[in-house]
This record gives C-alpha cells, sequence and structure tokens, in this order.
C-alpha cells in the first residue's frame, strides 16, 4: 500500500512534500534508492515544469494532484494538474545534445531526463486536467 493521495497547491513550496510522497510510494514498493531518485528526478521535473510554465508564466494559479498505484510488477506515480492541456510526450529531444554544455541553448532538458529516467512515460488529458503516468519495473519482478 502506498501513500495516500495528495493535492498541493501548484507552487515550487510544493516540491518538498512531493518529493516525501514520491520517496513514500517508492519504498512501499521497495524500490531501491537509485530507482527512488531517478523517479523523484522525473516526477519533480515535471511538476516543476508545470508550476513555471502552466501556471506561473501565464499568471495562473493551480493544484498538483499525486497518486500512487503499487501493482505486483510495477510502480505508477500520476501526476495531474488543471493547467492548459500539454502533452510532454510530443515534446521531440532537444537537438544539441551532442554540443559541449557551454554551446548547448539553456533550458529544454526536464521532459528529455523525466522521460529518460522511467520505464514509461504517460500523457492523457482527463477533463480539465492533464495526467502524468511514471511507470517504473519493481525489483524481482518481469515487466
Amino acid at each position: 500500500m502506498g501513500p495516500d493521495p495528495l493535492a498541493l497547491p501548484g507552487t515550487l513550496d510544493a516540491l518538498d512534500p512531493l518529493a516525501d510522497f514520491v520517496h513514500a510510494a517508492a519504498a512501499a514498493a521497495g524500490l531501491d534508492k537509485k530507482a527512488a531518485g531517478r523517479l523523484h528526478l522525473a516526477v519533480d521535473e515535471v511538476a516543476t515544469n508545470t508550476v513555471t510554465h502552466a501556471y506561473g508564466e501565464r499568471g495562473l494559479t493551480g493544484q498538483l494532484y499525486l497518486s500512487a498505484e503499487i501493482a505486483p510488477d510495477v510502480l505508477r506515480i500520476h501526476l495531474e494538474d488543471t493547467g492548459p492541456a500539454y502533452d510532454p510526450t510530443a515534446t521531440p529531444p532537444p537537438a544539441d545534445l551532442d554540443k559541449p554544455l557551454e554551446e548547448r541553448g539553456v533550458g529544454g532538458l526536464g521532459i528529455f531526463l523525466a522521460r529518460r529516467n522511467v520505464d514509461a512515460f504517460l500523457y492523457e488529458r482527463r477533463g480539465d486536467r492533464n495526467r502524468v503516468t511514471f511507470v517504473v519495473r519493481r525489483p524481482g519482478r518481469p515487466g
């Protein structure tokens, strides 16, 4: 059994309780520290993008909703927001990944990093909410 669903204000202050939620779910699912850290990075990147771009830059306020689902083979973290529709799975990888760091543009790595740090990264629009699902295989389970 994972942590209870959580509703947080769509502000940067939500990132600490978000981290606690992700690590509690990861521990309940039996993930090791490395896998939990990678999952946290993925969820944090998307939440930060939501707070910054969907809410902050548009002068909007909103919420972040977190829930966890522990299945026999995987852990799923669902992150929902009430921002404008945005499908991060349609975001192409940055074009300048092969360039030295000092030659690359600022930003643009968040979604790329989120997708690379989980086993599956899914998006759907549900009513007035964006829903991103992060899927991580549980240790010792096929999948």
